[in-house]
């Protein structure tokens, strides 16, 4: 079955009183730095995480448990986030924080990150009349205030390249590279960040690549995966890219998701050469894990920094085969998340953390959400949930169209699968706690 249809993320503009350049307030280099500047709370370097088989631990082997959010917007052509629009950046990072998420996951375009590289900056909307300070910023000083807030209020930080290049739908290209953005340019991009944030344990982990995917008839435009250096296998391009990423800072968890298809006879397809669809075992963009079992990832001696992270969705996102008929938790298992992914934290291989899952709070979506909480709540499943914006088209979010109210039913749903202990969130910093219901990594006993 060739499946797939994938989300549709839509990005808007307002057009009023958006324009970051129109200010009249006479600002100062001294100024900007002064807003930069980060807490004297924070302890630099205390917060890095690694693993031991499936679990994720701190520096003192306390296991933790990665519950966060994703916030689009970076990607899309508004090189902020999304929704600013309608709302101030401080509240909403703080809201955040006070709802219990203890990590954003943020898409970006490799071609925003090259061009602020390159000391180009391009503008970023949002209402200046509501972010007044963010007016004396350009986008990658505005990137760096964002990250000095999360840490005021105890949030980790997960960059995730989510497109080659800057535009709403760039999450639809098979692969990380384009005639415009280069491979070349696509590791540029995340070694540059890798470089500049190498002293920021804001920044927890990189998640190298948003769904690569691609069909059997695409030929060498689909992402492989196995023993090769083809220019389209993801197995060996992760491994550059994470290899160029840990050479800049060797501290940070490497997330590498999966790929769409995977033969179902490694040994006589292993070059993906059929293109017949019936050869091949079909999953979300970015779900299909498969080709662990035969080439696992191998970072050398980092590898106690891999995290796989899986994408997964209802049938709201797609009608994919394994929702046909009355399914269930058990049948979810047999046929779509034990053989994809799962069986990676079962053999205790290595930790996952699922990227992306979520969607409306509405039948025929809502039975699966309930079944993939489940799975997150008895396994400990880390976790960024789809997603914080209301402007995702297929999904929905966690607050409304204002950006501000939040849609408390979705958010009821997710809490249960948020890391607490003894009725307080659980934040990933050791001085700083999360939000204000929340506790340091520190004093919490750990899972």
């Amino acid at each position: 079955v060739e499946c797939t249809v994938k989300k549709g993320k839509v990005s808007q503009n307002n057009n009023n009183n958006n324009n970051n350049q129109n200010n009249d307030k006479k600002v100062t280099e001294k100024d900007v730095k002064k807003l930069l500047k980060r807490t004297s709370k924070a302890k630099q370097g205390d917060d890095w995480l690694h693993t031991d088989g499936s679990k994720i631990l701190d520096k003192d082997g306390k296991e933790v448990w990665l519950t966060g959010v994703n916030w689009f917007g970076y990607n899309t052509g508004t090189n902020t986030f999304d929704g600013l629009w309608n709302s101030e950046l401080v509240s909403s990072v703080e809201a955040i924080a006070d709802h219990g998420f203890n990590l954003i996951r943020v898409p970006m375009s490799a071609e925003l990150i090259n061009q602020w590289s390159e000391g180009e900056y391009p503008k970023a909307n949002y209402n200046n009349a509501y972010n007044e300070e963010l007016n004396s910023m350009n986008s990658l000083e505005i990137f760096d205030y964002f990250l000095k807030l999360a840490e005021e209020n105890g949030l980790k930080v997960m960059p995730d390249i989510h497109s080659a290049e800057t535009n709403a739908s760039g999450h639809t290209v098979n692969l990380w590279y384009t005639d415009k953005v280069t491979v070349k340019d696509y590791y540029h991009a995340l070694e540059w960040l890798a470089d500049r944030y190498k002293d920021n344990d804001t920044i927890v982990a990189f998640d190298l690549k948003n769904e690569p995917h691609g069909k059997p008839n695409e030929g060498d435009a689909a992402a492989i995966w196995n023993d090769s250096k083809d220019a389209n296998n993801w197995k060996y391009v992760a491994e550059t890219a994470a290899s160029k990423v840990l050479a800049k800072n060797p501290n940070v968890l490497i997330m590498v998701e999966g790929i769409e298809i995977y033969p179902k006879n490694i040994k006589k397809n292993g070059d993906y050469s059929s293109t017949n669809s019936d050869d091949y075992y079909f999953n979300w963009w970015g779900g299909n894990l498969r080709g662990v079992k035969d080439y696992p990832i191998d970072l050398g001696k980092y590898q106690d920094k891999l995290v796989y992270s899986p994408h997964d969705y209802g049938p709201t996102v797609y009608q994919q085969p394994w929702f046909e008929g009355d399914y269930t938790y058990k049948s979810l298992m047999k046929d779509c998340w034990k053989d994809n992914w799962f069986y990676i934290q079962e053999q205790d291989i290595a930790p996952l953390l699922i990227g992306e899952w979520g969607g409306f709070m509405t039948e025929p979506n809502l039975t699966w959400m309930t079944y993939m909480r489940k799975l997150i709540k008895d396994n400990h499943v880390n976790h960024t949930f789809w997603c914080f914006n209301a402007n995702s088209g297929d999904t929905g979010g966690l607050v409304k169209d204002d950006f501000v109210t939040w849609d408390e039913e979705k958010y009821d749903f997710v809490k249960e699968v948020l890391w607490q202990e003894g009725g307080k969130f659980v934040g990933l910093d050791h001085a700083i706690p999360l939000g204000d219901n929340g506790i340091t990594l520190k004093k919490a006993k750990g899972l």
